[in-house]
């Protein structure tokens, strides 16, 4: 049986991929901590929330993210957490001008519990391929 803070990141989760999917980024940054960290493949890590808030923007203008995610792990310890999931990605252009990229692959994200109560990721490694 799943105890409250797994219940709310395991929402969490599902919010992110709610808002990505609706194209409402407030929403997503919502959900991660201003010093939130992503480790990316091939590529330099990104730092905080605002370098990962213009990406997500300028590539929503253009194409629609949906999102398959199979939590696999959640292990609370206190006020942080960890959460591994297995994660494909489709990303389609909007104008129907080519074909989906689909990407899959695993994830590690850490989260913080928040003063208020409310959980936040504050650091992902994204294995997608």
């Amino acid at each position: 049986m799943m105890d409250a803070d797994e219940l709310a990141i395991r929402k969490l989760i599902a919010t992110w991929l709610d808002a990505t999917r609706n194209g409402d980024v407030d929403a997503v940054l919502a959900l991660m901590a201003e010093d939130a960290i992503f480790l990316v493949p091939g590529g330099p890590p990104i730092m905080g929330r605002d370098a990962f808030a213009q990406p997500l923007r300028n590539i929503l203008v253009t194409h629609k993210i949906e999102t398959l995610s199979e939590v696999q792990e959640v292990c609370v310890e206190g006020s942080m957490a960890y959460c591994r999931t297995k994660l494909t990605v489709e990303v389609t252009p909007r104008d129907a001008s080519g074909a989906p990229m689909r990407r899959s692959g695993y994830t590690l994200s850490i989260l913080r519990k928040q003063s208020n109560g409310e959980w936040q990721l504050t650091r992902d490694a994204n294995l997608l391929q």
